[in-house]
């Protein structure tokens, strides 16, 4: 059966599937892109590619999660992404469709799954900061990258050099008005933030009404207490995260507990007593839960286990 749909999940977007849905797009062109957590869509069939959703990694069923208790590793340990996986299981086609010669298709698939994937994949599973990442994220700052759209040494067209720079003006441009966007909406979240930081007195755990960027305020006031975050999300359910102790860096004030790492669903309700407990990452920095009652207590629980390991 052809492959109809890409699916991969709603709501905010990290590179790992953004860059996943760059390699199947052009594998799968008539195929339609669904973003979405409707298990009936994230449930493995053979008319579609699911990725970066759906808790299963299984090449032979074409799902590609790494957010499991039992995520994949590569033969040296290091972590998945779902870039990573698809592109160890699609790459080569995809370098074949970009008619890359077929004596060439192994060296530049292992070349480019070091350079590029591999930084993707650590970043987003949280074992990698890109302020620390040193040469391994040398060929990806921003810089090298519209660089990178330059022509190649052997396109003579006399046009190349303009049309390289029309396609590298249109990349250019959204980053630096993401880049804009991101900063003024930072502005409007200070005083929702703020207030809220007020509301909480002397607890432990922040209640915003919506995702938005806490860290900055949560510093400038003076909020040492606070461990961890809670907010709706679309779709209704809730997350519950950690503080970076760094803008840039990976650790937290908190981790969430140990016990938590990779499990879902019932495995997590067990784990927690929590009912309608959903999700934590392996890496500890979210969990996610049905109803703002149940995520209150994970981050009651979360609270308690941290003060605990704090003291021991």
């Amino acid at each position: 059966m052809a492959i109809a749909f890409l699916v991969t999940h709603s709501g905010g977007f990290h590179a790992d599937e953004l860059l996943s849905s760059v390699v199947l797009t052009r594998l799968f062109p008539a195929a339609r892109l669904l973003r979405t957590r409707d298990p009936e869509w994230i449930t493995p069939s053979a008319d579609r590619v699911i990725y970066d959703v759906g808790r299963v990694h299984d090449a032979g069923r074409q799902i590609f999660d790494h957010h499991q208790k039992d995520a994949p590793l590569r033969e040296d340990g290091q972590p998945y992404s779902s870039f990573g996986l698809v592109w160890r299981h699609f790459g080569r086609d995809y370098l074949r469709a970009l008619d890359v010669p077929e004596a060439d298709i192994e060296g530049i698939h292992a070349s480019f799954d070091r350079g590029f994937v591999l930084p993707v994949d650590l970043v987003d599973n949280g074992a990698l900061s890109p302020s620390t990442a040193g040469p391994l994220l040398a060929d990806m700052t921003l810089p090298v990258l519209l660089e990178s759209l330059k022509p190649v040494f052997d396109d003579r067209a006399p046009d190349a050099d303009d049309r390289a720079f029309d396609r590298a003006l249109t990349v250019a441009r959204a980053f630096v008005e993401a880049a804009i966007a991101r900063k003024a909406a930072k502005r409007r979240a200070e005083s929702t933030v703020a207030a809220a930081i007020a509301a909480t007195g002397s607890g432990r755990v922040l209640e915003l009404p919506m995702g938005m960027p806490f860290r900055s305020v949560v510093v400038r006031e003076g909020a040492d207490h606070l461990l961890f975050v809670v907010h709706p999300r679309d779709g209704g359910d809730w997350t519950l995260t950690g503080i970076r102790l760094e803008e840039d860096g990976f650790a937290l004030r908190a981790d969430l507990p140990e016990a938590w790492a990779g499990l879902t669903d019932a495995a997590l309700e067990a784990a927690t007593g929590v009912e309608g407990a959903r999700f934590c990452h392996n890496g500890r920095f979210i969990a996610v839960a049905e109803s703002r009652e149940a995520i209150l207590k994970l981050a009651a629980l979360a609270v308690e286990d941290a003060e605990r390991v704090k003291t021991a």
